[in-house]
């Protein structure tokens, strides 16, 4: 990533913010990056430290996504510099291990950016941002059942009277998700009995 310390960013992470717990996560492979990882819990005051501090500031957060490991979940936070003399950037990222609901404090007090981009995390994984200001689905119907980035999400077959999945409109690739859809359900009945 551009310009970043990242261990001294860690240490001043951790000696500004109680209990952030910040580590340094340097990828085996080299075409990968580095990052940050950070107690969930704790999540608003480091993002509101990053922002606010005046020796390594960060003032925008250029993406937010998701992720399922199926062991936790994350979620990553670009956060950038814009400054010509100075610019960096670098990945915050935060573990959530609750599957059944996942809970974290939204940043869209800190950066407005942070709005859609955490009602997308939402929509797609099921994580509820504590005090967002307005938390709904964005991208599947209010509805919807389940959530489709999930790797345990198995989707409905039928939606509104409609066939999710139409045998006559299915490739082979439509297929082949099927089929391992049956095999995700197959396996939660056996874990639950």
């Amino acid at each position: 990533m551009l310009n970043v310390d990242f261990n001294k960013l860690a240490d001043l992470i951790n000696k500004n913010v109680q209990d952030a717990g910040a580590v340094v996560n340097v990828p085996e492979d080299t075409k990968c990056d580095s990052s940050i990882t950070v107690s969930a819990s704790r999540i608003y005051a480091v993002v509101e430290f990053l922002k606010t501090n005046s020796e390594m500031p960060f003032n925008s957060l250029h993406v937010m996504s998701g992720v399922d490991y199926v062991e936790w979940m994350e979620v990553c936070y670009m956060m950038t510099h814009f400054d010509v003399q100075n610019p960096r950037e670098f990945i915050l990222k935060i573990k959530i291990t609750e599957r059944v609901s996942p809970t974290v404090d939204s940043i869209v007090n800190l950066y407005a950016a942070a709005d859609f981009q955490e009602r997308e995390i939402y929509d797609m994984f099921g994580i509820k941002f504590n005090n967002h200001p307005d938390l709904r689905r964005i991208l599947c119907p209010d509805d919807w059942q389940g959530f489709p980035l999930r790797k345990d999400y198995v989707a409905q077959k039928e939606y509104n009277g409609m066939k999710v999945f139409p045998d006559s409109k299915m490739n082979f690739d439509d297929r082949e998700f099927i089929v391992r859809q049956n095999m995700i359900k197959k396996a939660q009945k056996q874990a639950a009995n």
